[in-house]
């Protein structure tokens, strides 16, 4: 059990995604393939409630079979396992434009929880009616399958990231991957992003105690790397960070970075 908050959502009821939260999610899918208007406007023009989320609650929990897909609007949320001693694992960070588990449908129910990191606006689209858009605009359904591809890219990743790197090498990999991510749905610059989660939450992402999460962001402000002063990260060296991480954009899958970061 994840100890968190159950969200019950209380929903404001919108007729289809107003142009700022159209920009994220089609924004997202414009950088693995350009959409058609015909398309996007599929996806835009989706029926959805809409609810702002605290921090620390519990979208979607193990066992569950969710009838509804979640959109991140705003802030972050995390897939996430928990163990019986209460010990969790962060396996995914679900940013702004990320659809949260729309294939869910075809499992009885759900092997992990979705908790929210910090608050979040988060959008609720029925999983019929998405359905039925996919089926009528393969185009849309085409750049939601390489959505997946993406997630699954990440994934691989992360698993090297905990197997393979020393925690500055990870540390450093997952804050260039947050920048890429963050700035395909213009959440962020070269020099930095928000960044409104613990130490204890990167920790459960990287595999490090607090005490070496810690240790770890001191070597970075020591050597000029970043500055992460309340909720906002600033990156004041980010081809070293780059190097550092062996950091290299193509298992994204994406069109963003390619401006800031070598490839």
């Amino acid at each position: 059990m994840s100890g968190f908050k159950r969200v019950e959502p209380i929903r404001i009821p919108v007729p289809q995604l107003n142009q700022h939260h159209r920009h994220v999610l089609i924004r997202k899918l414009d950088r693995l393939i350009p959409l058609a208007e015909i398309d996007a406007s599929a996806l835009a023009n989706l029926s959805v409630g809409m609810r702002q989320v605290g921090p620390r609650t519990d979208l979607l929990h193990e066992g569950d079979t969710p009838d509804e897909v979640i959109l991140m609007l705003d802030g972050f949320a995390a897939r996430c396992k928990f163990q019986p001693t209460g010990k969790r694992q962060i396996l995914a960070h679900l940013l702004p434009g990320d659809l949260c588990e729309p294939d869910a449908g075809y499992l009885s129910r759900l092997d992990f929880s979705v908790c929210t990191l910090s608050a979040c606006m988060v959008a609720f689209i029925s999983r019929r009616a998405l359905a039925s858009t996919l089926e009528r605009y393969p185009a849309t359904a085409h750049a939601l399958r390489l959505v997946k591809l993406q997630e699954e890219a990440i994934s691989r990743e992360w698993l090297v990231n905990v197997g393979c790197r020393s925690a500055l090498e990870r540390m450093a990999h997952l804050l260039c991957e947050l920048l890429v991510r963050l700035q395909a749905v213009g959440f962020a610059t070269r020099d930095g992003y928000g960044l409104p989660i613990t130490q204890q939450d990167l920790g459960d992402t990287l595999g490090l105690s607090n005490v070496h999460v810690n240790r770890t962001l001191k070597v970075m402000r020591d050597q000029n790397l970043v500055e992460w002063r309340g909720r906002q990260l600033k990156i004041l060296d980010l081809s070293r960070l780059q190097v550092i991480a062996a950091f290299k954009l193509g298992y994204l899958h994406s069109t963003a970075g390619h401006d800031i970061l070598a490839q």
